[in-house]
């Protein structure tokens, strides 16, 4: 079965390249999303400017719910639901080589794990940008309570928040959403992060991210903002243009594990930093 399982069955996979020691998903159901982009050249051009099936009274069109805030009311605030078309799914036979060449060359897992849709506002038109901060708040609590369920999950060995912004980042759908996804594999690139970080505390004794802040935090060059309990700034050797780092001055390694009046801190530094960046970009959808 050289085709892999994705190919004969339609269901999704994990295949590791091994010119490139990384995992890849193989994904049928990500090719059928639906889009209200007219075309991939003008990401701010819509066909829908709503509602849709993310907006308030429109939840029958959505794929189940994981959870709301706030609970047990119609007039929600964020909904955290599956994605109808994940690139992983619980639903899939928990994660196990299920197809291996004879010369071992090639190795398949099965598409186990989790893939989804945190909607930040019932309103089809706000953005991230313009949000209150309460708003952003309740998006940040949100990630926080999903990662913490995903992380009790012994398989999950690997949970990313992120968000598309416009078509040529991905995303299919104007109305302001993140995602989250857990993988049963640490990316490659991530271990290469851990790996450096365990080196460099086995020859120093200390973090080489809280040594990056320390730095920082003494330089105005790429300093953006800080409060009591976060920093925000532009990395030393940033990859992209307008890449922006918000880390926590105090050493910690777990998102979900930081306290709610930290997450509020962090709400602060996120509303400037987007607002920042909406000024600064041609792209007023941020």
């Amino acid at each position: 079965m050289e085709g892999g399982l994705a190919t004969a069955t339609g269901c999704s996979e994990m295949r590791h390249d091994p010119i490139l020691d990384k995992w890849v998903i193989i994904s049928p159901a990500r090719g059928k999303r639906p889009t209200d982009f007219k075309s991939n050249t003008d990401p701010s051009n819509s066909q829908s400017q709503g509602p849709c099936a993310f907006c308030l009274n429109h939840e029958h069109e959505c794929a189940p719910e994981i959870f709301r805030i706030p609970e047990g009311t119609s007039a929600w605030m964020v909904r955290v639901i599956k994605n109808l078309y994940p690139a992983l799914s619980m639903d899939h036979p928990s994660t196990q080589f299920s197809h291996r060449s004879p010369n071992q060359l090639h190795i398949t897992l099965t598409g186990f794990g989790s893939h989804d849709v945190v909607i930040e506002t019932p309103e089809h038109s706000m953005t991230l940008a313009n949000m209150p901060e309460s708003s952003i708040l309740r998006v940040l609590i949100a990630y926080k309570v999903r990662v913490q369920q995903l992380a009790s999950n012994e398989i999950i060995k690997y949970i990313q928040v992120f968000k598309n912004h416009g078509v040529t980042a991905g995303a299919s759908m104007r109305h302001s959403h993140s995602q989250i996804i857990g993988l049963p594999i640490v990316p490659t690139n991530v271990e290469c992060r851990l790996n450096n970080a365990r080196e460099y505390f086995t020859r120093t004794g200390k973090c080489n991210l809280c040594e990056c802040l320390s730095r920082e935090i003494q330089s105005t060059c790429r300093f953006i903002e800080e409060s009591s309990h976060f920093i925000a700034f532009v990395p030393y050797a940033a990859s992209l243009p307008f890449e922006t780092w918000i880390a926590p001055k105090e050493h910690a390694s777990h998102y979900q594990e930081i306290k709610d009046e930290q997450v509020h801190l962090m709400n602060v530094r996120t509303k400037y930093s987007v607002s920042r960046l909406r000024k600064m970009s041609s792209h007023p959808m941020i």
